[in-house]
């Protein structure tokens, strides 16, 4: 949750969502502190998420970006973070912690677009989301103990889940940035890219591709892949045998059968 300064605070938007067609960028927007998440900026994604089905129900797929083109998030405002006690220290992790939750309860994918830093608490916030892709320019790391601390907003949680426990402690007690081969052999980054346009280009194909399927059937996936995650084998089990009966009450399982079987493109609602 660590490694940004921050820069004065101005009245303009932290984070700007735009519309295009079945695709929504959220876009973090302090490019000159990196993208620092300060409080303001964690309760800002956190309000953005828990409500964009509603506001804007005809998304198929989040794009989280960073502003600038030098960092996705390069950590936690550290100069706002400075200044707090053990107890406002421990609220702030609450909401960064409520901020990854609405990523995760979000019923549709949103693609982590790293193109820059993805330290600290930008890396947490990465982590939330459903995948990552990056640039080749990208460096990823959880830096908290160069300051002393420890990472906050979920980086010891999901972290092991995305490379494994041995390498999420090895990367958590050294604080040391990996580069972006490494950062795809251990599985963290999904897909790579060259430069930020072919980055944004190819996680837009994929929210196009994910929109051609049932967003019933996505949405429950997604549930069930985020609910069953580090949990024993037989409760992940019930949660995917609930996740299957309730997609068989749904209008898109009986479209996409039928269509199956009729040996034509499905119609879903």
């Amino acid at each position: 949750m660590t490694d940004a300064a921050t820069s004065t605070p101005t009245s303009d938007p932290v984070v700007r969502v735009e519309l295009d067609g079945v695709v929504a960028v959220v876009t973090i927007d302090r490019p000159r502190a990196l993208n620092a998440l300060s409080a303001e900026v964690l309760g800002e994604l956190e309000r953005i998420f828990a409500n964009l089905s509603t506001d804007a129900p005809g998304t198929r797929g989040v794009l989280l970006v960073g502003a600038g083109g030098r960092a996705f998030v390069a950590g936690a405002d550290i100069r706002a973070m400075s200044s707090l006690g053990p107890a406002e220290a421990a609220e702030l992790a609450r909401l960064g912690h409520r901020a990854a939750a609405a990523i995760e309860a979000l019923p549709v994918p949103v693609i982590a677009c790293v193109d820059g830093f993805a330290l600290g608490g930008g890396l947490e916030i990465a982590l939330a989301c459903d995948v990552i892709y990056a640039t080749d320019a990208s460096q990823f790391g959880q830096p908290e103990v160069h300051l002393g601390l420890v990472p906050g907003f979920g980086g010891t949680v999901r972290l092991p889940r995305a490379v494994g426990l041995a390498r999420a402690k090895e990367l958590i007690y050294t604080g040391r940035r990996i580069g972006i081969d490494e950062a795809v052999d251990s599985g963290l980054v999904v897909r790579r890219f060259p430069d930020r346009d072919a980055l944004l280009d190819g996680a837009r194909k994929t929210v196009e591709q994910i929109a051609a399927n049932s967003a019933s059937a996505v949405g429950i996936a997604k549930r069930v892949l985020v609910d069953a995650a580090g949990r024993p084998t037989d409760a992940a089990s019930a949660l995917e045998i609930g996740g299957f009966e309730e997609a068989f009450r749904t209008e898109d399982m009986h479209e996409g059968v039928a269509a199956f079987l009729e040996k034509r493109e499905p119609r879903f609602t």
